[in-house]
């Protein structure tokens, strides 16, 4: 079912029984009623709900509203924002991005009744989302940043197990298509980004280890996590929701919703419990790139069991020719375009930012050094593009060929492998995980984040 006729199905469903609460006694039940009544195609229970909102105004209504124009009639949605517009003496019409910019400005108050209203409003669009928004729910996030993305969930279907093969039956894949790369124990594996953009998710055993790998489109991402914590391997798919543009995945024990960048629970019986999945290294490159350094790699097969068009740049296509966002976020900053890819580095260091780093800076800057907060690392990157981070000690790293060997200042060799470097003499230092981003979603998730350009 797509974005549209959901709408229209939530419209259809935007009823309620007659508006009879005294103004002091709205909240609970009777305000969401109230809020439902607002948005319905009744003119007279409209009324009522106007005047009843009026006479207990308070500013946390506002966002309660904000929520109820995206399914409200036509019509009724005009008047909706006119109704925003006279209780808050805001002149923002009918644009709803701006009316979220500014509820996002500042910290405001929140009604218990808001989590209530977002679970019986989404509830109609999927009911398994009644549950993500129950009031009694702890969450380390705003509420009113966490939006629908137009899917139920798992609407856009994650890759469970799914078929590979050997790289020299992936005679689909073209020299230059894009490919996410991962090795664990051993086990190469390369997942086509033109077939993971329909997706956006694959669980799997790699290595002999239970990882998911979650690309989220809207803002560029491909993280890979270890899905086993404290001895549960958590099973995930995709919410359906967004915070600030990232896709949040849900999972099917306790329908928690996690931070795809951080890999933790934010809302649900999961948030507190100190679980934090741990991050593998994967790199984006090209195929013939990956496929050089890992002749005997497996890949994604286009058997997926949906259909879909695979064509390299099929999937979003509008959405990557422009800078436009399809959702918007509290800030932009323009010190790079809104799509400009960074490489994110985030190595959890207390009190000191998360990096981001330039793609086209490192395009010029084959070999970079940097620290953060006292853990020193270097960026290799390779003529594709690709990027690699290592913790680098002591070693000052000079040159590298782009391929296998790297050399440090005092002449030795180093052997790149996805894992870790590895000098003649047998020392090694160990492969980081970072990943590549557009620059306006990892600023979103991180205000604080330095950037080198």
């Amino acid at each position: 079912m797509n974005r549209l006729t959901l709408c229209v199905l939530a419209a259809m469903l935007l009823t309620s029984g007659p508006v009879t609460s005294e103004a002091k006694e709205l909240e609970g039940e009777a305000l969401v009623e109230t809020f439902f009544a607002l948005a319905s195609k009744d003119g007279k229970q409209n009324r009522r709900a106007e005047k009843a909102l009026r006479k207990t105004w308070h500013e946390a209504y506002a966002v309660m509203c904000l929520e109820m124009t995206q399914y409200a009639p036509p019509e009724r949605r005009t008047e909706i924002f006119e109704f925003l517009e006279k209780q808050t003496g805001e002149k923002l019409g009918a644009d709803r991005d701006a009316w979220w910019r500014w509820i996002w400005r500042e910290p405001r108050a929140e009604l218990p009744s808001y989590a209530l209203l977002k679970s019986r409003l989404y509830g109609l669009l999927d009911p398994r989302f009644s549950g993500y928004f129950d009031p009694e729910r702890e969450r380390t996030i705003r509420l009113d940043e966490v939006r629908w993305g137009g899917v139920k969930q798992d609407g856009i279907p994650p890759l469970r197990s799914p078929k590979m093969l050997s790289a020299q039956d992936a005679t689909y894949l073209g020299d230059g298509d894009v490919v996410f790369g991962l090795e664990v124990n051993g086990d190469a594996r390369a997942y086509p980004k033109r077939i993971l953009a329909w997706h956006e998710m694959f669980t799997d055993a790699v290595g002999g280890v239970s990882v998911a790998g979650v690309y989220c489109t809207l803002c560029g991402t491909m993280i890979v996590y270890d899905t086993s914590f404290g001895g549960t391997d958590h099973h995930l798919g995709t919410s359906g929701f967004l915070y600030r543009s990232n896709k949040l995945m849900y999972d099917r024990a306790t329908q928690s919703l996690w931070s795809t960048f951080e890999g933790e629970p934010v809302i649900g019986p999961l948030v507190g419990k100190g679980i934090r999945l741990e991050a593998r290294a994967v790199v984006t490159t090209t195929w013939s790139e990956w496929l050089q350094r890992h002749p005997d790699t497996q890949v994604l097969s286009l058997e997926t069991g949906h259909r879909r068009d695979y064509s390299e740049g099929a999937a979003y296509r509008d959405y990557f020719a422009t800078d436009k966002l399809m959702f918007s976020v509290p800030e932009l900053d323009d010190r790079l375009a809104n799509k400009d890819e960074v490489l994110a580095i985030d190595l959890g260091v207390p009190g000191d930012p998360p990096l981001a780093v330039s793609a086209e800076f490192l395009s010029k800057n084959a070999v970079w050094h940097e620290d953060q907060g006292g853990q020193s690392f270097v960026v290799l990157t390779d003529p594709s593009g690709a990027n690699r981070v290592y913790a680098s000690g002591t070693h000052r790293f000079v040159s590298w060929q782009g391929r296998d060997v790297v050399v440090d200042s005092n002449d030795h060799r180093w052997t790149v492998t996805e894992r870790e470097l590895v000098a003649e003499d047998g020392r090694s230092v160990p492969r980081l995980p970072a990943y590549r981003a557009f620059w306006f979603g990892w600023r979103a998730a991180h205000p604080d984040t330095r950037l080198v350009r």
